[in-house]
């Protein structure tokens, strides 16, 4: 079940979603160092990242499933969010080269379908970059954070689903190895504790983040074809992909 937009807001808008979107935009900026000219999507709640990660696409645009809730984004422009149904994304097939999925794979009433989605809309050569809690981090049982909700994964899940679905594993790496304990002690040394866990006890961190491309020497699973709408179109004049 997904986490309502309202709650997400709330927790990136504190202290707490502050320190979280700032240690896993670092682990993003690292896999993704520039996204010059690139055209580019994010899935569930990607919005806090989309900033910083995309500032130099070409085009980018949030989507937000239907079950969680929109709100519009970016807050100084034209409106670049669309609420979708996520196994319907309302874009033409291999019209992207990246995908950033945070706050949605573990709360999808059917990850693999959802990623299916996502490979169809890929572009030969395309990225996907998934976020999704660690069934061995803490932060996986904080349900006052979203990472606390849903289904959490390991390693051996992730690769199993992405397999699947036809993706190919690229690269690996944690984030959220700090405690989600929202005192101010921690808050000042947030990034001293990330350091430090990352290095000494990776597997608890909180976060699993893997970057995939698709896979093209197997045929993909034949389906009906869906109709490519979104559930609420954005407003006109947003930089939607043409």
């Amino acid at each position: 079940m997904y986490v309502d937009v309202v709650d997400l807001r709330a927790f990136y808008s504190d202290r707490l979603g502050g320190i979280a979107r700032r240690l896993i935009g670092a682990r993003l900026k690292r896999i993704w160092p520039t996204l010059s000219g690139e055209q580019v999507v994010g899935i569930g709640y990607a919005t806090p990242f989309l900033a910083d990660l995309a500032d130099s696409a070409e085009r980018t645009i949030a989507f937000m499933p239907a079950a969680q809730g929109v709100v519009n984004w970016p807050a100084g422009g034209p409106n670049a969010a669309a609420l979708v149904h996520d196994d319907a994304l309302p874009l033409p097939d291999a019209s992207v080269g990246r995908v950033l999925v945070i706050h949605a794979l573990e709360t999808s009433g059917d990850a693999q379908e959802l990623l299916r989605e996502i490979r169809r809309v890929l572009a030969p050569g395309g990225r996907v970059v998934l976020v999704v809690p660690n069934r061995r981090g803490i932060w996986a049982w904080a349900e006052k954070t979203p990472f606390g909700h849903g289904r959490p994964f390991t390693r051996g899940q992730l690769t199993t689903l992405l397999r699947d679905a036809m993706f190919s594993p690229l690269s690996w790496c944690e984030a959220l190895a700090a405690p989600p304990i929202a005192r101010r002690p921690w808050l000042r040394t947030g990034t001293n504790w990330e350091r430090i866990g990352v290095n000494l006890w990776p597997a608890l961190a909180g976060v699993i983040i893997v970057e995939a491309t698709k896979q093209f020497y197997q045929g993909a699973p034949s389906r009906a074809p869906a109709r490519l709408r979104p559930a609420l179109s954005p407003a006109f004049g947003s930089p939607l992909l043409r």
